[in-house]
């Protein structure tokens, strides 16, 4: 198997596994519009990295975690919906990204592999990244997994019961800018959501625990990685899409299935 697919397996593989437990956490939050902002915003710290020649990976996680942390807080307040700010936030955040990449000249910058990714162009460099983000994401899921769970049933009975619902929110908001940062690698900034929920989507109308969805949800996401390749070097499609594409078609297939 030739290096360069090695390196794109691997790295799938690596997300499929971290993303899992953070889609999950998403679905149940009913927050993928709120990582869709978190991606976009990522765009930003691309772009600033860029111009100040630092690692894209550093830029875009300081970006998306950054403007998190500041959406949530302002999600918290009365006045104005949620879906509002959060729409207001995702679009704005899109166009100051792609503002700003318009303006930073160079072969460097590569458009279409920033919004949708390339696999095929992971980099040991870019694996020591997902590895060692994956790590730290995953170790902290696990410390903080049940005010997690806490949270995401119901976060007013959570506070009520003495859980540290902001700094639990917080940190989860963290880990999802760092997960949504490795995988813009992969399936790029419009697609990395998309990467994360829909192994949960998929996985929900089977699973009976939520230690059960994430597992089979990380399942899904594996398998769909390895189809998705296979899929991308059969058909000449760019890999990032051809990954969410059969992704896509398992999620429909789970509800389709559960529906009957």
């Amino acid at each position: 198997m030739d290096p360069f697919l090695v390196r794109a397996l691997a790295a799938g593989l690596m997300l499929a596994v971290v993303a899992a437990p953070l889609g999950c956490l998403v679905v149940w939050q009913r927050m993928a519009y709120f990582g869709e902002t978190v991606a976009n915003a990522s765009l930003i710290g691309i772009a600033l990295a860029l111009l100040l020649h630092v690692d894209l990976t550093l830029g875009a996680i300081v970006a998306a975690a950054g403007v998190a942390l500041v959406v949530l807080a302002m999600t918290r307040q009365k006045q104005v919906g949620r879906d509002a700010i959060l729409g207001v936030a995702a679009h704005g955040a899109l166009a100051l990204g792609l503002s700003l990449l318009a303006v930073t000249r160079g072969p460097s910058v590569d458009l279409m592999g920033f919004l949708v990714g390339d696999i095929l162009a992971v980099t040991p460099t870019d694996l020591a990244w997902i590895a060692a983000g994956g790590a730290l994401v995953l170790g902290v899921l696990a410390a903080i997994w049940r005010p997690l769970l806490a949270v995401a049933v119901h976060d007013e009975l959570a506070a009520a019961e003495g859980a540290p619902t902001a700094r639990v929110e917080a940190a989860f908001v963290v880990l999802l800018a760092v997960a949504i940062a490795a995988a813009i690698k992969i399936v790029g900034v419009l697609l990395a959501m998309a990467f994360l929920v829909m192994p949960a989507v998929a996985a929900r109308p089977f699973a009976s625990t939520p230690e059960r969805m994430v597992a089979l949800a990380a399942v899904i996401a594996a398998v769909g990685v390895m189809a998705g390749l296979a899929l991308s070097l059969g058909l000449d499609l760019p890999g990032g899409p051809a990954i969410v594409l059969v992704l896509s078609v398992a999620a429909g297939a789970s509800l389709a299935v559960r529906a009957r």
